[in-house]
């Protein structure tokens, strides 16, 4: 007789589960994980996992650490892959690696694959600590579901339908005023933007400040809610990148902090050091070439770094505008000739602008008319190859696949080094006898 009882227990179980997954999976989520891992052993394989496809990946996680290693390995071995991987990024990551080490490697291989995101993209950034909440769900049932599961820092409610597509947002401050029997059906609102999960963070930044949001909702590219971007998490993230960016820029490693092992930073900078040797070397070099010039004109060698310094700064106004044109996607690589164009234009006018403050100021000091002539006609020769530079050195790191921030400025350093003291010493020379 109790073996009958059973049978038929777990017959409508099994029936209720086929027949209305959705209010079956709203059921399950309310009770322990341990007795929601007891329910799901107790069901048909298949039916199993396509309840374990509907959990919220927070509490799938809990029900995980309630399973023998055997029965983990089964479910996620017949889970989807991209449900699986929501469940797996709510864990600690050594938690994560046990549970993937119980699985053959092609899947493994199928994990990893959908586990990674580009660092820079809304996948690598949002929250993948999800609860899901339904239109016909009551305000009493949300509030208990809140307390259960203690999310902190939302202000609002993500509204999913029972595929976990997302069908709109309600606002906490609505759901504590709404009546304990409404449904959230009554409150819900259009989501004011969605992010895809290949949203990259320039973007990210630009929804967040024109919408004024806190939180942003990252689907899939079926629509299925996968996970929320925080706001704060964001600019937390575009404050490491910028800090990071500054680093690579002179050739430091983006893994050096502060206080890290001085044989640490002497690896990751010496190489980067010898470099810019090197090039200070090509530098001395052109300027060695010119020896009998500067000998016969002692001016020239003190007029130098008057050039050099002001086609550097020229330079490095042109690389950081054209950096932050590519990071923002204001511009792409193909616009190249557009950008040289620009930059030749600015090099040339505030090149002419800047020769005739340092022509004044060369003539007051040596009243020599051939050498105003020279400083000024290298001045503008140099200030536009450095501004044609500063924009050229990132497309040319980005079509020769390297990361644009990478070590720019010391490429640049080179060039505006080498052609401010060749444009200088060789005009020098040309119009020697005017000095």
């Amino acid at each position: 007789m109790t073996g009958s009882i059973a049978d038929t227990s777990a017959s409508l179980r099994r029936d209720f589960f086929q027949s209305y997954p959705a209010e079956a999976v709203h059921y399950i989520e309310e009770l322990p994980s341990e007795q929601i891992a007891e329910v799901l052993q107790s069901l048909p394989h298949a039916l199993s996992v396509s309840i374990w496809e509907m959990l919220s990946p927070v509490i799938g996680a809990r029900v995980l650490a309630n399973l023998d290693d055997k029965s983990i390995q089964q479910v996620l071995s017949r889970i989807d892959p991209n449900r699986g991987a929501l469940v797996l990024s709510s864990l600690a990551d050594e938690e994560r690696k046990r549970y993937l080490g119980l699985l053959s490697p092609h899947v493994i291989q199928d994990f990893e694959r959908a586990l990674s995101y580009e660092p820079d993209s809304a996948g690598a950034l949002m929250n993948t600590r999800l609860v899901y909440y339904t239109r016909d769900m009551k305000v009493r049932d949300v509030v208990k579901k809140l307390r259960v599961h203690k999310q902190t820092g939302f202000r609002v409610l993500f509204i999913t339908d029972d595929e976990n597509t997302l069908t709109g947002i309600v606002e906490l401050q609505d759901l504590v005023l709404a009546r304990r029997e409404n449904r959230l059906g009554d409150m819900i609102l259009p989501a004011k933007a969605i992010a895809r999960v290949t949203t990259l963070r320039e973007e990210l930044l630009d929804i967040f400040e024109k919408q004024r949001l806190t939180e942003l909702p990252v689907v899939d590219t079926d629509g299925h809610l996968i996970g929320i971007i925080q706001h704060h998490i964001l600019i937390d993230a575009a404050r490491e990148e910028a800090a990071v960016d500054m680093q690579t820029m002179v050739g430091v490693s983006k893994d050096e902090r502060a206080l890290s092992k001085a044989s640490f930073a002497i690896k990751k900078r010496l190489p980067w050091l010898q470099v810019n040797l090197a090039t200070a070397f090509l530098a001395a070099a052109v300027v060695g070439v010119f020896e009998h010039t500067i000998a016969q004109v002692t001016a020239l060698a003190v007029l130098l770094p008057v050039v050099a310094g002001q086609s550097g700064n020229t330079g490095a106004q042109a690389l950081a505008v054209t950096m932050r044109g590519l990071a923002l996607r204001e511009v792409w690589p193909r616009h190249w000739l557009r950008l040289v164009f620009k930059e030749f234009n600015v090099g040339l006018w505030n090149g002419i602008a800047v020769a005739l403050t340092t022509a004044l100021g060369v003539y007051v000091w040596s009243q020599s008319l051939g050498l105003c002539l020279i400083i000024g006609l290298s001045m503008v020769a140099s200030m536009i190859i450095a501004s044609v530079s500063g924009a050229l050195i990132p497309v040319l790191l980005i079509k020769a696949g390297q990361d644009p921030a990478t070590s720019s400025s010391i490429f640049l350093t080179t060039v505006t080094d080498v052609m401010g003291f060749l444009s200088f010493l060789g005009i020098a020379t040309l119009l020697m006898g005017m000095i």
